[in-house]
Formats: structure tokens, C-alpha cells, sequence
């Protein structure tokens, strides 16, 4: 077991039984032109976490850890996007319709892909979501039980959005999750914050929250 420290106490780990899960780094929330941006928001600060996820991924992979990435995506004919969530707001373009990279969040279009920095590679999970938890409608908990996960490290965007929700479902599943706190970020600062404090508030009543320093120290 490795312990490292974080809030609100030490988090323990195997990395035999821990994955590494890097949500929604996708080029629609994080590139000019994507879906972030139609929203009306500064895609600059998503793009700002990237390096320190590259460290992350980088010290993970020599660790022959577990890597997962997911993708908020849809079906090309909408069939899994419910009206009430394609209609929300009033973005310059909505879901399905065609952008700059293609049409927004729609699998197998360009902007629906891995910025190339965290690219996954072979034998790496790929997750596509239809809703904003890794875990609703998809195989993740059946493809990290069958691996003898119980321990999860998490990064990507948006912090209070898909992160916060990914982090909730895990926990009520029974993982213990760590949130990568120089690795998350949101349109919205006060609101990244927020949810670090919402996550490690109670004893950790979702789960913990560490720099990134704290994991690569301990890495073997």
C-alpha cells in the first residue's frame, strides 16, 4: 500500500487496484471552437491543466497502472441524448449540430476525441458517456470490478460538472476516490473550488482531494 497525503487525511492505495481516470479532456470542451466555447466560455483555463495531467499520465503509465479515459458523447442519430438536455441553455450551436470540428459531441467526429496531448493508448479504456457521470449507462463499473479496482484517481473537467459526478457515483459504489486537484479545472473558478471543499467536507463524505506533487512523490 502507498499512502500519500491529501485532505481531509491520508488516502491509501495499491496501485495494482487503482485506475487513473481522466474524464471529458475532449477537444469539444477543451479547443476554440468546441462545444465549451459555444456555451460562452474561456476554454483557456481547461487548457491550462494539461501539462500537469501529462505529468500524471506520464508517472501512471510507468507505474503499469489501470488508465481510463472517458468522452461525453452521443449517438449520431441523438437516440441517447434526451430533449431536455439538448435544449438546455442557449449555446450558439447545441448538440449534434455541425461546428467547427464537426458535429458537437457526436462519437467518431473530431472534436469528440482526446485533445492528442493525453491521446489514450492501446490497452487503455476508453469510456463514451451519454450522461455526465462515468458510471450512468456505460460499462465502467463491470470493466473495473472485473479488474479488481477499488481505488480511483481522477482528473479532467469540468470539476463541478462531470468530475463532482463521476466522483459521486463512485462512491456510492464503493470506490475510494482521490480528485487530482491541479489536475481539474472549471469555466469557473469559485465553482472548482466549491466542489473540492463540497468533496473532502464531513471526513471525505465523497472522497479526497491532493496536489498532483503529493502522487508523483510517492509513485514507485
Amino acid at each position: 500500500m502507498i499512502e500519500l497525503s491529501a485532505r481531509p487525511f491520508a488516502f491509501r492505495f495499491d496501485p495494482a487496484h487503482t485506475a487513473l481516470v481522466i474524464i471529458d479532456m475532449q477537444r469539444d470542451f477543451v479547443e476554440p471552437g468546441g462545444f465549451g466555447e459555444t456555451l460562452g466560455n474561456d476554454v483557456t483555463r481547461l487548457q491550462a491543466i494539461v501539462p500537469a495531467i501529462q505529468r500524471v499520465l506520464a508517472a501512471w503509465r510507468a507505474a503499469k497502472g489501470l488508465v481510463v479515459h472517458t468522452r461525453e458523447s452521443h449517438e449520431p442519430d441523438l437516440a441517447d441524448c434526451p430533449r431536455a438536455k439538448r435544449e438546455r441553455g442557449s449555446p450558439r450551436l447545441r448538440i449534434g449540430d455541425v461546428g467547427p470540428m464537426g458535429r458537437i459531441l457526436i462519437r467518431g467526429e473530431p472534436g469528440n476525441q482526446i485533445i492528442p496531448e493525453l491521446a489514450p493508448q492501446p490497452g487503455e479504456l476508453v469510456i463514451d458517456k451519454p450522461g455526465k457521470g462515468a458510471f450512468y449507462s456505460t460499462s465502467l463499473h463491470h470493466e473495473l470490478l472485473r479488474r479488481g479496482i477499488t481505488h480511483l484517481l481522477l482528473a479532467g473537467v469540468t470539476t463541478e460538472v462531470c468530475v463532482q459526478t463521476s466522483m459521486r457515483e463512485a462512491n456510492d459504489r464503493g470506490y475510494d476516490a482521490l480528485l487530482l486537484e491541479d489536475c481539474t479545472e472549471s469555466y469557473f473558478p469559485g465553482f472548482k473550488q466549491a466542489t473540492i471543499e463540497m468533496i473532502v467536507a464531513q471526513g471525505g463524505i465523497v472522497g479526497w482531494a491532493a496536489p498532483s506533487a503529493h502522487l508523483l512523490r510517492v509513485l514507485p
